[in-house]
């Protein structure tokens, strides 16, 4: 009898003991933090902080024993989202509100300076009772005064951080940055969303290539490969313009292209869908084509010890627009004049792009990395760094051979 008692007690406490060991791992929610205890950053932007306040406080650092980087400041400027302000749905206020919610009433904007990005954002910290959370930073803008000089400093401070994501835009202000994070288009009620549906709505439509900040720092960490970002310009009627391509050399912004250059950067790259238009003129009409699709081969040998690239680009393209009616779109002829022409005016645009690339050693259509992965013998005796082929390629000779296909002509043929 005592035995069975035993063994029953034994049974017991093996089903007993695992449910008190898991008792400790069940408080999944020790650590929470509400979503209105966080100061959620919805947008960032750095400009240079020369003309700014010289120091917001011995925050990071003591003067007089650990001295400050001899370094310019820079000048950070956030936009904070107000817990129960953002309206969840269309002409709806925020926290059960209705009407329209005006940028100020659902963002706060602050500034701050610091003499490296970390310093800015403990200085920031200082000046905030809820702590800094930036799982849902979606826009990044820098001022061109600052990608020119370089931002490393940046990078490595985003990239360091878990709570960054990669799918974030960044992009290159034609002037301060700070005012683009402060424009209130009435288009939005938020305006960092105003910032990524320009952007999202011109990746959609093929005006502008999908450039996250995660797919900038993987194209310049390559050693054939450099990064390139959205070149904005803030217009006075509080609009956002895709003014070009910054073009980088490692770090460093070295020039931008033009709007339509960015469509060349788009067909050496096989980005779709196409989404451009351009004039031709023939036979003194003019007529608007608009490209639906593009297709590109990148072909890559060694002449005379130096990489030679042939790049063949197709381009599929829709009549849009005449300006009168004295050429006639029936006529066989007449159309295989049209894409002979427009391919000739294109190809120039494309080759120009090239050559600009080539001039500043910013290879950012990747030819380098053709170079590693078909001629892989070559780059190991020739190459083998980043910084040598950012040298070689400014005489590596690149052919561009662009063909345009006019596939539909509209409901009328007249």
């Amino acid at each position: 009898m005592t035995e069975l008692t035993g063994n029953r007690w034994r049974r017991t406490a093996c089903r007993i003991f695992p449910l008190l060991i898991s008792f400790p791992l069940l408080g999944g929610c020790w650590d929470r933090l509400e979503l209105e205890e966080r100061a959620v950053i919805l947008g960032v932007a750095v400009d240079d902080a020369e003309s700014g306040p010289a120091e917001e406080g011995d925050v990071t650092h003591m003067p007089d024993f650990e001295p400050a980087p001899e370094q310019p400041m820079y000048r950070l400027t956030v936009q904070i989202a107000l817990p129960g302000r953002i309206p969840l749905g269309p002409g709806g206020g925020g926290g059960g509100g209705g009407g329209t919610s005006k940028p100020s009433e659902t963002v706060w904007i602050v500034g701050v300076t610091g003499h490296t990005i970390d310093d800015a954002m403990m200085n920031l910290q200082q000046k905030l009772s809820a702590p800094l959370f930036l799982g849902h930073l979606r826009v990044i803008v820098v001022s061109e005064k600052i990608a020119r000089r370089g931002f490393s400093n940046l990078n490595d401070y985003l990239r360091r951080n878990p709570e960054v994501r990669r799918m974030a835009w960044m992009m290159i202000s034609a002037g301060k940055a700070e005012e683009v994070i402060r424009t209130h288009p009435p288009l939005e009620r938020v305006p960092t969303m105003y910032v990524i549906s320009t952007l999202d709505n011109a990746a959609r439509t093929g005006k502008f290539p999908q450039t996250f900040a995660g797919m900038f720092w993987s194209n310049s960490s390559k050693k054939g490969q450099e990064g390139v970002l959205p070149y904005v310009r803030l217009k006075e009627e509080q609009t956002l313009e895709i003014a070009g391509l910054a073009m980088f050399r490692s770090d460093r912004m070295v020039a931008s292209s033009s709007p339509l250059q960015i469509a060349a950067y788009m067909g050496i790259k096989h980005i779709n869908p196409g989404g451009y238009r351009g004039i031709v003129q023939i036979g003194g009409d003019s007529l608007t084509i608009y490209s639906t699709h593009r297709s590109s081969k990148i072909r890559v040998r060694i002449r005379d010890g130096q990489p030679a690239f042939t790049v063949d680009i197709g381009i599929e393209a829709n009549v849009e627009e005449k300006s009168n009616e004295s050429v006639s779109l029936s006529n066989e002829t007449i159309l295989r004049e049209l894409e002979k022409i427009g391919g000739q005016s294109t190809q120039e645009l494309y080759q120009g792009l090239v050559e600009k690339t080539q001039q500043y050693g910013s290879d950012i259509f990747g030819f380098g990395e053709y170079v590693r992965a078909k001629k892989p013998g070559f780059w190991n005796a020739q190459v083998k760094t980043k910084e040598k082929w950012q040298r070689m390629y400014k005489e590596a000779s690149i052919d561009v051979n662009l063909k345009i296909h006019i596939r539909r002509i509209g409901m009328k043929a007249e």
